[in-house]
């Protein structure tokens, strides 16, 4: 005798199931351990890496990480990111404070979310730039940062 139902609960706990495993294995990703050396603190270096995974892990698209740590005092690293739209640059903010929060770094600047057009996050080492697309076009904030260093694109959107 069929039931109706069933199938529906298995292929939804399933689904679940693949989603928890998949969110667990982020997390891990997306965590850094404090015993790994440098008594809990992540090096700059490390800092850009988690956010440039978090970004890259919440589909944020032309990522792009520029080099400052030599010619300016004001941080290490940009990171420059796109959302598809108000909405997804909210997600990537939030998304960004908690990996942060998980990882000892509570103390972080933001400015511009209440809008969501063009967020600036100040991490301290890392500043994170989120933009909707026809925003980030329009400052075009790569060309004014991009004579520092060769700046490095982390996610390509024709090869992706």
């Amino acid at each position: 005798m069929h039931r109706p139902g069933w199938t529906v609960v298995f292929s939804f706990f399933y689904v679940r199931t693949n989603r928890y495993e998949a969110r667990k294995e982020a997390s891990a990703i997306l965590t850094h351990d404090p015993h790994s050396g440098s008594e809990g603190r992540l090096t700059p270096s490390e800092l850009k890496n988690l956010i440039e995974q978090s970004l890259d892990a919440d589909k944020a698209e032309d990522i792009v990480s520029i080099k400052l740590d030599e010619q300016t005092g004001l941080a290490d690293y940009m990171i420059i990111a796109s959302g598809t739209s108000s909405r997804h640059v909210t997600a990537l903010t939030d998304k960004i404070l908690k990996r942060l929060a998980l990882n000892g770094i509570k103390s972080v600047g933001v400015e511009g979310k209440d809008r969501s057009d063009w967020v600036a996050i100040d991490a301290g080492d890392v500043i994170i730039h989120l933009f909707r697309p026809e925003v980030r076009s329009f400052y075009n904030i790569e060309k004014m940062w991009g004579n520092f260093q060769p700046f490095e694109v982390v996610s390509d959107p024709l090869h992706a």
